[in-house]
C-alpha cells in the first residue's frame, strides 16, 4: 500500500499507509487534532542496485564481518610462465 503524506495548518506532518481506492483527501492530525490536508510528496526514488549502493553497503557490512584473506598479497597474481625455447619465438603473440 502506498504511503501518503499529510499536513496540519499548523505544520505538524503525518504519514499514512492507505490503499489507493480508499485514499482520502484529508485526515485529523495525530497532533493537535486539525484537519490535515493531503500532500504531493517528493519521489521515493530508490538507488539499489548502483554502484554507489553497493559500495556503502559493502562499507556498512565490512564493520561488522570484514572480508578474509586468502595469502599475504592479495589480488596480486603470480608471474606468467615463460619457455626458453627459441622456436616459440616465432609463434604469433595474442
Amino acid at each position: 500500500m502506498p504511503l501518503y503524506d499529510f499536513r496540519c495548518p499548523a505544520g505538524h506532518g503525518t504519514e499514512a499507509s492507505f490503499a489507493m481506492a480508499e485514499r482520502p483527501d484529508d485526515i485529523a492530525c495525530a497532533v493537535c487534532g486539525e484537519t490535515s490536508r493531503r500532500r504531493m510528496p517528493s519521489p521515493r526514488l530508490s538507488i539499489a542496485g548502483s554502484a554507489a549502493f553497493g559500495l556503502l553497503e559493502s562499507t556498512q557490512r565490512s564493520a561488522h564481518e570484514p572480508e578474509v584473506i586468502s595469502s599475504s598479497n592479495p589480488g596480486v597474481r603470480p608471474p606468467t610462465p615463460t619457455t626458453s625455447n627459441p622456436l616459440h619465438r616465432k609463434l604469433p603473440r595474442p
